[in-house]
């Protein structure tokens, strides 16, 4: 994808890696994660604006240390170092790395020393947010001290002439007030970029890629009714119209009256070809009796790729799988860290593209959830959609501990809705990263008028959380709890009790299987 202006970012390790690309582009300027250990060809051929080294856990004295090529620095283009990422270039240019410094993590005041295009051009300390053990002794050659902070006589270093800067804090994480703001000016006042790189420039690039890549080849999409796969039938539907066919298979698992609703609004409401498959069923009977989530799981992702082909098939002849994979997949195929976990099998339809002899496009490779959102918002999704809670893509069996029965889905579709409904109206909806109902498999004694019953259990479950990697579960006011389980108890024949999960994750994971 061609974009006018382009920062690396190479990645030593750090975790907040993720979060440096996200702040480039909220600048305005289009920015790429690239493992630390990127070949010079690469990196030439990529031909970035500027240069961002990460931060990471090594020392620069390690033996095994992570250390980019050195050619790097004869492209003469703007390099900031953060944190590890000043280190190395402090090791490059000969300054010394002290290791018996007093450690600094947390919060620390930065004082400016000396005016640069890079700091905030003020006289009262900055708020800056530390974590490494390693502090500079000795400035590099032909570098000058920008700023100092009580533990760190060398804070921030800069070589103006070649616009070299290096600081020892994390201007991308909240904690650092004014971060965003050293960013941009790194940016624009010392890399002198335009920016200009938003979702509305995006869409209009991305139209113009699909249409030129597809021509008039035919583009098969699994629409969910999720955030990804909503927003890039839109996009796509908008690049070429009746050539993009979507597929809805309603395994029976999803949340009460979703399919109905993802087909009214896609079929009838953007004029979307949809084609309806209410696979239940099928699914159904293939779970009968079976317990074990991982089973679940693959019985799941087996059937749908299977139904998924064999409708596709009836379209005759198909050039295109399009896909909903984030930014974030991406890099976890590609860090350095070695591939970590495979791509969710969901997003996934298997081998589907090579079985069926498909090329591949997925539209929002380069992009962070947050950002598909704001392209949704640009191409006028509605706002409930976009808000959207992740679903999981076994749907609600990973949400049914145990056997998976029609009366139990039914069960847990009807206690789940009472649950959102009433967290919707409370505004309580938005303020969470995810919530769900999970049926349990055991049964317990409850009183109904004068009887006793012998009924299902439901655990509730909310959480907060920026990317889903750590979650806490939310602080619902015990009022609302209240209301919500006496609205379950009274509306849900074969519910008797209404308890609320209270584990973060770790150790506990956010869905129960």
């Amino acid at each position: 994808m061609h974009h006018a202006e382009l920062v690396l970012i190479l990645d030593f390790g750090s975790q907040y890696t993720q979060l440096i690309a996200r702040r480039v582009r909220e600048c305005g300027v289009y920015s790429e994660i690239h493992p630390y250990n990127t070949s010079f060809e690469k990196i030439k051929k990529i031909n970035p604006d500027a240069i961002i080294f990460s931060g990471g856990p090594s020392s620069v004295y390690d033996p095994e240390a992570p250390l980019p090529d050195d050619r790097i620095f004869s492209l003469e283009k703007p390099i900031l170092g953060i944190c590890y990422g000043l280190q190395v270039i402090a090791y490059k240019f000969g300054g010394a790395v002290d290791r018996s410094a007093k450690r600094e993590y947390g919060r620390a005041e930065l004082t400016v020393k000396t005016p640069s295009p890079l700091l905030p051009e003020n006289h009262e300390p900055v708020s800056v947010w530390m974590s490494h053990g390693d502090a500079l002794q000795s400035l590099p050659e032909g570098f000058e001290v920008l700023a100092a902070s009580p533990n760190s006589p060398i804070c921030a270093i800069g070589n103006m002439e070649n616009k070299i800067y290096g600081v020892q804090f994390h201007p991308e994480v909240v904690h650092t007030p004014r971060g965003k703001e050293i960013l941009h000016n790194f940016l624009y006042n010392v890399a002198g970029c335009k920016g200009g790189w938003n979702a509305g420039s995006f869409i209009e690039q991305k139209i113009q890629n699909i249409q030129n890549e597809v021509g008039d080849e035919r583009v098969i999409l699994a629409l969910s009714g999720g955030v990804d796969s909503s927003v890039a039938a839109v996009l796509l539907h908008k690049a070429i119209g009746d050539n993009l066919y979507c597929f809805h298979i309603d395994t029976g698992l999803m949340r009460k009256g979703e399919s109905n609703e993802v087909v009214r609004r896609f079929s009838d409401h953007y004029k979307i070809n949809l084609d309806f498959i209410d696979a239940t069923d099928t699914f159904l009977s293939r779970l009968t009796g079976i317990e074990d989530p991982e089973q679940k799981r693959k019985i799941i992702g087996n059937t749908f790729i299977e139904i998924f082909e064999e409708e596709a098939r009836k379209l005759g002849n198909i050039g295109y799988l399009a896909q909903g994979t984030l930014y974030p997949d991406v890099i976890e195929s590609v860090s350095f860290k070695g591939p970590s976990h495979t791509i969710k099998t969901h997003h996934n339809v298997g081998g589907l593209p090579h079985r069926m002899n498909l090329k591949l496009i997925e539209p929002f490779r380069e992009l962070f959830k947050d950002e598909v959102r704001e392209v949704g918002k640009e191409l006028g999704l509605p706002e409930r959609l976009l808000k959207r809670h992740p679903f999981p893509g076994p749907g609600l069996a990973v949400r049914i501990l145990g056997k998976i029965t029609k009366k139990n889905i039914k069960l847990l579709q009807e206690a789940d809705a009472i649950f959102i409904e009433e967290l919707e109206k409370s505004g309580w909806y938005d303020k969470v990263w995810q919530a769900f109902t999970v049926l349990l498999p055991v049964r317990s004694v409850g009183v109904m008028g004068d009887q006793r019953t012998y009924e299902q259990v439901a655990a509730i479950r909310a959480v907060t959380s920026i990317d889903g990697m750590t979650a806490d579960f939310a602080g619902l006011p015990l009022d609302l709890l209240g209301k919500i389980s006496t609205r379950i108890i009274n509306e849900v024949r074969g519910i008797n009790r209404v308890v609320y999960d209270v584990s973060s994750k770790p150790p506990s994971t956010i869905e129960w299987e």
